[in-house]
Parts: structure tokens; C-alpha cells; sequence
């Protein structure tokens, strides 16, 4: 077997010996801006050496407990065994051939998978692609396809990618659209149900939210001329907003009744992230097309576009594809992937990660005000922050809460509409004492605001 020097054999503990980003992170750093460009951002530019279950070792010898699983992709950590066991042996054999020049038994048996795991018993097929972007960009072409029309419904709060399409789908400008048009044009906006932030209150959110994006669907663009619908069921980088019960049933419903492909934006909430294999199937929602990628090949570029036979099909041959996608090592780290998923059962995990969360989280919630809202299901959590006594955006603490982790030696990401979320992904193996520790982490952090 491979030899690993990170992955499972990394000590698991929370290690600062100098400040961070450490004095060799400092000089790559500086590497960094004079040969990468400015546009590429990083949240903590400590350089990682060494990374797998629930931490991340730099250069400096800091070890720092992993609260963002490179955004949701290293569910089943760094280095996984079962994902470098399967892919060193495809590396060993071919790195590429493309699979739309001869293809391999790797793509075949990603789509396989797919298959049995997204929502629904009617018979699907697959398509295999690079990033999440391109899966959604996909989706949109594969629908239009199949229905011979032109408009796309998105909401607001979405995050869908930052390709030119992608751009136009997300609604947030900064960072992701700013400077960057034209977009894309046939893309409608319409309200999401934000629970927290609804006028009238979390009991009539779904509901009215439900009746004015119909409405809005049906005055504004026309049912009739909709290709798709797409929606995450967990809204990742607007905030971690979970849609109020009953509104995704509402817009599904919707859109069967009128021919619009329903797809399901899972990147971010699949594969175990959210206690289930997607986070679709909290309310029983059975998605038209379902678009997949980070958790779904530990860290490896791949990404799904999964769906109903006769939608995936009407694309013409030749109109899917690209020259990476579903690249062979790729396909080989998902199997792997969806192997330790299985074995370890990182749906239960996901649970069990909640239920100390949340715990923990509420607990903080009582004692400090600046904790507006508290949400999210398995280890896809978040606190969006507020101004104390009001529900003003607080990016200020936001930034400040997550600068103070950072110096103490736990990693956690910021996002939201308004900047104000916490968010909180840390990989389904983490074990419970060092999730434990990144929230004695936290919680010193919000005493120090």
C-alpha cells in the first residue's frame, strides 16, 4: 500500500508554535503575489504541507484544526485511503485518454454509482465534468435541450459558479460578478424563503415566498418559456440558508405541473454533508437533474450532471463533454470516496457532528447576542452575525471572530449576502475530541469581541 505521510497517519491535535501565517508561510506568500495573480484570493495564507482527518500542517510546523474541508470537498479527509489507494493505481496504468476519444470502465462506473445513489427509482444517466460550474452550466444546456426553451429561474441568495453563465445564476456581485459583465442573458431572480430574514416571520416564509416566485414565474417570464429551475437545497455561499419547510415541495410541484426541469444544485450539500446522501431528500424532493461535485472524489477535479434518462439523453452526441471530464484518476478517487463513505457511514457521522454543533453553538447563541441565527443540518452549520439588539449584518465581528480563530489555530470560512455568516465544514472524520477543541476555539473567540 502507499505510504502516507498525511491523511490518516497525521497526529490529530491543534499545534501552534509560531504566529500564523508563520515566517516560511510569509516568504511563500510573497512568492505568491509576485507570480500568481491578485484575482486569486486565499482566507489564511498559511501554506499547507501535510493535511488529513481533522487538521491542515504547514510549512511552519502549525497544525490547524480543519473547520473548511477546502469548502466542503475533503468529506472523507486529505489523503483517504481508500482515495489514494484507487487512484495511485490508476495513476499507475493511465493519467488520460478522454473518454470521448476511447473511453475507460472508471467513467462508466462513476455514473453507475450516481445511479443508485441521487433521489428517485426511474432509470438515470450521467454526464462527467471538471467543476461544480461547469456541472451547472451543463444542466442548463442539457435542459434547455430537452424542453426547446430559452429562460432559467434562479434565487436570490444563490451561489452557482463563476463562469460567465455561473455568474449571471449567482446573486451575490461581490466578489464573484463585480466588473465582470455582460452576463449571460434569460436568467430571472426571484425571492427566496429565508426564515430568518422574512418580514412577516419564519411561520409564513414558506408560503409566501413559495406564492411570489410563482408568481413573479408565471407574470413576469411565463411558465411556458422556463427551461429550468435551479435551486441548492442548502444554500452554500448566500449563507447557509435552509429554505423553510414546505418551499421546496411548492417550486418542484411547480415546475412539474409545468414542464420545467426542476435541478437540484447539490455541490456543496452532497455527498453525506448534510446527514444524507443529498440534501434533497430532507423533504422527499426528487429532482429532475441533480448537479454534483467537491464531496464527491476527495479532493480530486470532478463533477456531476445526474438526472432523469430521457432529459440527460436530449442532448445531441457530441454536445456533452470537454477533454478532462471525467478524468480516470478522478473517477478513480470517487469511487474511492463514495467506498469510505459507505464503510465509515458518514451519513451518521454527519449527525453526530450536528448534535454537537448545535449543542455547543446554542449554548454560545444564549451568551452572546452578536449570534443572530443559528441553522444548518450535519456538518454543514452556520451563525450568521448580527449587531447586538437588531438584525443588522455584522460583517465587522464576523471578520473579526474568524481572524481570531485563524490566530489561534482553527480554520473557519466566512460567507453570506451580507458577509455576516459563520460557516462551519469540517470533514465527516474529524474526531469528536478535536471538534470539541475548534469550538473552545470559537467560543474564546467571541469572549475576545
Amino acid at each position: 500500500m502507499t505510504e502516507l505521510s498525511g491523511g490518516p497517519s497525521l497526529p490529530q491535535e491543534r499545534r501552534v508554535v509560531t504566529a500564523i501565517p508563520g515566517p516560511k508561510s510569509q516568504e511563500l506568500l510573497a512568492r505568491k503575489n509576485a507570480a500568481v495573480a491578485g484575482g486569486v484570493g486565499s482566507v489564511l495564507p498559511v501554506f499547507t504541507v501535510r493535511a488529513g482527518g481533522g487538521v491542515i500542517e504547514d510549512v511552519d510546523g502549525n497544525s490547524l484544526i480543519d473547520f473548511g474541508s477546502g469548502i466542503a470537498v475533503t468529506s472523507v479527509g486529505s489523503s483517504a485511503e481508500a482515495v489514494v489507494r484507487r487512484a495511485s493505481a490508476q495513476l499507475a496504468d493511465f493519467t488520460h485518454t478522454c473518454f470521448m476519444v476511447t473511453p475507460y470502465e472508471g467513467y462508466v462506473e462513476v455514473c453507475e454509482e450516481l445511479a443508485r445513489l441521487t433521489p428517485g427509482d426511474h432509470a438515470k444517466k450521467s454526464a462527467l465534468f471538471n467543476s461544480g460550474a461547469e456541472a451547472v452550466e451543463n444542466a442548463v444546456k442539457i435542459a434547455r435541450s430537452y424542453t426547446k426553451r430559452q429562460a432559467v429561474v434562479v434565487f436570490d441568495h444563490g451561489y452557482h459558479g463563476r463562469t460567465n453563465l455561473t455568474m449571471a445564476l449567482t446573486a451575490k456581485n461581490m466578489p464573484y460578478k463585480h466588473g465582470f459583465g455582460p452576463f449571460a442573458p434569460e436568467v430571472y431572480r426571484v425571492p427566496l424563503a429565508y426564515p430568518y430574514r422574512w418580514l412577516t416571520g419564519p411561520e409564513n416564509c414558506a408560503e409566501e415566498a413559495a406564492a411570489q416566485a410563482i408568481d413573479m414565474i408565471s407574470k413576469q417570464i411565463g411558465a411556458e418559456n422556463v427551461a429550468a429551475i435551479i435551486i441548492e437545497p442548502v444554500l452554500g455561499e448566500g449563507g447557509f440558508i435552509e429554505p423553510a419547510k414546505g418551499f421546496l415541495p411548492r417550486i418542484a410541484e411547480f415546475a412539474q405541473a409545468n414542464g420545467i426541469v426542476f435541478v437540484a444544485d447539490e455541490i456543496q450539500s452532497g455527498f453525506c454533508r448534510t446527514g444524507q446522501w443529498f440534501a434533497c431528500e430532507d423533504e422527499g424532493i426528487v429532482p429532475d437533474l441533480i448537479t454534483t461535485a467537491k464531496g464527491i472524489a476527495g479532493g480530486l477535479p470532478l463533477a456531476a450532471v445526474t438526472g432523469r434518462a430521457e432529459i440527460m439523453d436530449a442532448a445531441h452526441s457530441g454536445g456533452l463533454g470537454g477533454t478532462y471530464g471525467g478524468n480516470p484518476v478522478a473517477c478513480a478517487a470517487a469511487l474511492g470516496a463514495i467506498e469510505t463513505m459507505r464503510e465509515l457511514d458518514l451519513n451518521a457521522k454527519a449527525k453526530r457532528i450536528e448534535e454537537v454543533m448545535k449543542g455547543r453553538l446554542a449554548a454560545m447563541q444564549e451568551k452572546y447576542d452578536v449570534i443572530g441565527d443559528l441553522r444548518g443540518r450535519g456538518a454543514m452549520i452556520a451563525i450568521e452575525l448580527v449587531k447586538s439588539g437588531t438584525k443588522d449584518p455584522s460583517p465587522e465581528a464576523t471578520s473579526a471572530v474568524a481572524k481570531a480563530c485563524h490566530s489561534a489555530g482553527l480554520l473557519v470560512l466566512t460567507c453570506g449576502t451580507y458577509g455576516n455568516v459563520l460557516r462551519f465544514l469540517p470533514p465527516l472524520v474529524i474526531g469528536e475530541d478535536l471538534l470539541n477543541e475548534g469550538l473552545d476555539v470559537l467560543e474564546g473567540a467571541f469572549a475576545e469581541l
